[in-house]
């Protein structure tokens, strides 16, 4: 067997090219699941929070705004789960996937909140938006993680189709 054959026999998966699509999913999943929970006033922050620092907030309340702010959580979601897929793919299981959207979550609503403003703090926020937020972020955390471990840790995928006698 020559080394084509077996490369097209046994794909492997780019990770640079799988986590632009797995990044790309989960923004515009989680995204939506954003905009609509703000939309059903279950969360205050808007959907365009992101890009809070470089727009007038008046701006992000508008549709234009929710679009490019759902946009900013996509281009978001992508820078991460590279992070992931490259420091972390070979974690197995769902805890990694969650640990690493909470971290997030602290990340942005905790430690860079102070400088970058992305929303009020998080002790000014309501219960509701708190939860909501974490829960999200959480969830989607998941997403990325658990999606990535199933790709690259999966030993079924390496089993051969038939076991000839």
């Amino acid at each position: 067997m020559t080394e084509d054959q077996f490369r097209k026999d046994n794909k492997v998966t780019n990770p640079f090219l799988y986590a632009l699509e797995l990044g790309y999913y989960a923004g515009l999943i989680w995204g939506a699941v954003r905009w609509i929970f703000y939309t059903l006033k279950f969360t205050r922050v808007v959907p365009g929070f992101l890009m809070e620092p470089f727009f007038k907030h008046g701006f992000l309340l508008t549709a234009a705004g929710q679009i490019a702010g759902w946009l900013s959580f996509i281009a978001f979601s992508v820078i991460a789960a590279l992070i992931y897929v490259f420091l972390f793919r070979k974690l197995k299981g769902p805890w990694p996937g969650i640990i690493y959207g909470v971290i997030w979550w602290i990340v942005l609503y905790i430690a860079l909140n102070p400088w970058l403003r992305f929303t009020p703090p998080v002790k000014k926020l309501t219960w509701d938006t708190n939860i909501t937020e974490f829960c999200i972020f959480l969830l989607w955390g998941l997403f990325i993680g658990y999606t990535a471990a199933q790709e690259f840790t999966d030993e079924r995928m390496r089993e051969p189709k038939q076991v000839t006698g």
